[in-house]
């Protein structure tokens, strides 16, 4: 099953296949860096992923989610759940609009930085200004988008150039 698909459902399964794969990866990353995953200072490695649809339609689905999945285990509750999803949600439909530009990594950590605090600055058991808020988390999202982010898109387009979408 290398290489190119032959039919429409065999390409389809392997769409369904990839998206279940993308979502538990970022929900198990999440999970087992749980520590670090949460909170004002946060370094969430599944973020990482967010790149993923530059390569492949299906991680948008995927991604939403894997992180409302993995923001049930936060210490944020609902608005987390939910804004933190729709955030991820709308940076990956935003990174797979802009998959051919160098702009297509800036939307996960520019929607995290300013989403994400805005509501962080007001949950956060320690008070902060946002816009410190918005630098530890853009900052964050940087190190995962373009430290391990980059480096996951080439290694994919290196490794499994039939793949991707």
């Amino acid at each position: 099953m290398k290489g190119k698909p032959n039919s429409k459902k065999e390409k389809t399964l392997r769409r369904i296949v990839r998206a279940g794969v993308i979502a538990s990866v970022y929900v198990g990353l999440t999970y087992a860096l749980a520590p670090i995953s949460f909170g004002q200072v946060q370094l969430r490695v599944a973020e990482a992923l967010t790149v993923l649809p530059i390569l492949y339609p299906e991680a948008v689905p995927a991604l939403f989610i894997g992180c409302l999945l993995a923001n049930l285990m936060g210490p944020y509750g609902i608005i987390d759940i939910v804004l933190g999803s729709l955030t991820t949600l709308l940076a990956a439909t935003l990174t797979r609009r802009f998959r051919k530009s160098i702009l297509a990594y800036f939307w996960p950590i520019a929607l995290n930085a300013f989403i994400v605090s805005a509501y962080l600055s007001f949950l956060a058991e320690i008070k902060a200004s946002y816009w410190l808020f918005v630098l530890s988390i853009g900052m964050s999202e940087a190190a995962s988008v373009l430290l391990i982010g980059i480096p996951l898109i080439r290694f994919l387009r290196a490794s499994y150039p039939d793949t991707i979408s």
